[in-house]
């Protein structure tokens, strides 16, 4: 790639990011507003919605990108199966922001969208197993993919509990998949990345503490499904496939704080679609733990998550399944020392 293409991709993120702050400040004026309860962190009426500006300049980006960046293009099925999910989730989830809905509606919707992506045809189909190679999984291909859609989609919504940490993690993961990408030549998944990106430099500065604006389910669901959805395509329809463990390792934080806490609550016998306050992050802010500290956490989660990529792709084969494994090291020694908090501050309940 030129110098001169990189120019202009990145004057069109950031005309995409100018458009993502424009589309912010007209939520914090005309947006729906978060009210404080016993189960959020926040204790002042807030604007929501803020995704909105994340959500309009990716779908902006990413149709003029169907129209005109043929050195970016997906086969047409393929392409229009991202933009037609991608519109569904961001409507989906604005409705969700203005009319809160119950988990099951909401859950529901969110298939709908997966739905239309795997429908497209965007599912996996031969991952490559360490030490095996592609093994091609027939019906569970789709079936998978749809569960990893939702649950990172859910994940990324989940952690978003404080100022800037879902919206940092994001654009980390944004930064380096777009980085890698790039690297190896899967065009579709680096520009993608770059549009979802540049929403979110728009979105994030009314996002830091103290918020001016959450994102809301418009903003963290979207961010959840684009990212999932893009780590499906990397690994399976771009000209140079990458690791489709790309993706989890990049949102090891989320992922794994939210696979944790529904195991405890399952074990515990508690419902796990009853709203509560039990994740791991909310538990160090419980016990002590300035916001600010823990949003700074899962972003260097994100960091060491990008910087285990770039180690596995230049890694050997048989080193790369235990490379892959790493980010869930800092994610054990977090877990460990919010119990240890838990402990000395005589939380009883982690709900």
């Amino acid at each position: 790639m030129t110098s001169l293409a990189i120019g202009r991709h990145l004057a069109f993120a950031a005309a995409l990011a100018v458009l993502s702050a424009a589309m912010v400040r007209l939520m914090m004026r005309f947006g729906p507003i978060d009210h404080p309860d016993a189960r959020k962190g926040h204790a002042a009426p807030t604007p929501k919605g803020g995704g909105v500006g994340i959500a309009v300049s990716f779908l902006i980006g990413i149709a003029i990108l169907y129209r005109f960046a043929e050195f970016a293009r997906l086969a047409d099925p393929y392409f229009r199966g991202v933009i037609l999910a991608a519109t569904m989730i961001a409507v989906i989830s604005f409705l969700d922001d203005i009319f809160d809905w119950p988990f099951v509606v909401k859950l529901a919707a969110q298939l709908a969208a997966a739905a239309a992506a795997v429908g497209s045809g965007l599912y996996l189909r031969e991952p490559r197993i360490p030490y095996i190679g592609p093994v091609d999984i027939g019906w569970l291909g789709p079936a998978t993919t749809l569960f990893w859609i939702v649950f990172a989609t859910n994940a990324m919504n989940f952690i978003d509990g404080l100022d800037g940490l879902a919206g940092g993690v994001a654009l980390i993961a944004c930064g380096f998949l777009s980085g890698i990408a790039a690297a190896q030549g899967a065009w579709f998944a680096y520009f993608a990345s770059l549009l979802l990106a540049s929403g979110l430099i728009g979105f994030l500065p009314f996002n830091l503490p103290p918020a001016r604006i959450f994102m809301g389910d418009v903003g963290a669901q979207f961010c959840g499904f684009v990212l999932a959805m893009l780590g499906v395509v990397a690994a399976r329809f771009e000209a140079v496939e990458l690791s489709f463990v790309m993706v989890p390792m990049l949102l090891a934080g989320p992922l794994f704080d939210v696979a944790f806490t529904l195991a405890r609550r399952i074990a515990a016998g508690l419902a796990v679609t009853r709203p509560h306050r039990g994740f791991i992050f909310h538990v160090a802010q419980r016990s002590g733990v300035p916001d600010l500290a823990i949003a700074a956490t899962h972003w260097g989660f994100a960091l060491f998550g990008g910087v285990c990529c770039l180690a596995f792709l230049r890694a050997s084969p048989p080193f790369k399944p235990v490379i892959s494994l790493l980010p869930l090291i800092p994610q054990l020694v977090w877990l460990a020392y919010v119990q240890r908090r838990a402990s000395r501050s005589a939380i009883e309940s982690w709900d």
